[in-house]
């Protein structure tokens, strides 16, 4: 049996949803596939992005930016939508169950000295780890009573 597909979707599939990826697929630890796409992926992940995540020892240098028609033919378990706008526009995917929204500020568009920029993308990263690391914990808790 294959292990269920987790959706992470934004607009622009350069920073939240990225980071997102990365931390639930430390989270869950191989029990679920872990993926993020975006409704007009920008093309790129953002380099303060990846900065941020490797300071809490996560590598994402392998992502890249994909459209979330890459995902339709595939059977998507769980769609997370972490921006209002991917919220939006998101279809329903084949085998999606479960579909959830949790909004975060887009740190791509923090302005400021280069240190005040990071500041706001780590100050990202810190709530979609708290989010999503919960979001994981909960899921463990559901399969261990189960």
């Amino acid at each position: 049996m294959s292990r269920p597909l987790i959706l992470i979707l934004c607009t622009g599939n350069s920073c939240r949803s990225h980071l997102a990826e990365a931390i639930l697929r430390r989270a869950l630890g191989g029990r679920a596939d872990v993926a993020s796409a975006g409704s007009k992926p920008a093309g790129y992940v953002h380099p303060m992005a990846l900065e941020v995540l490797q300071e809490i020892g996560l590598d994402a240098s392998a992502h890249h930016s994909k459209h979330l028609n890459e995902f339709l033919d595939k059977p998507v378990t769980t769609v997370i939508t972490v921006c209002g706008n991917a919220d939006q526009v998101c279809p329903v995917f084949p085998g999606q169950l479960n579909r959830y929204h949790w909004g975060f500020s887009d740190p791509a568009h923090a302005t400021g000295t280069p240190e005040e920029i990071r500041a706001e993308f780590r100050r990202v990263r810190e709530q979609i780890r708290l989010v999503f690391e919960a979001y994981a914990a909960g899921l463990q808790e559901v399969a261990l009573s189960g």
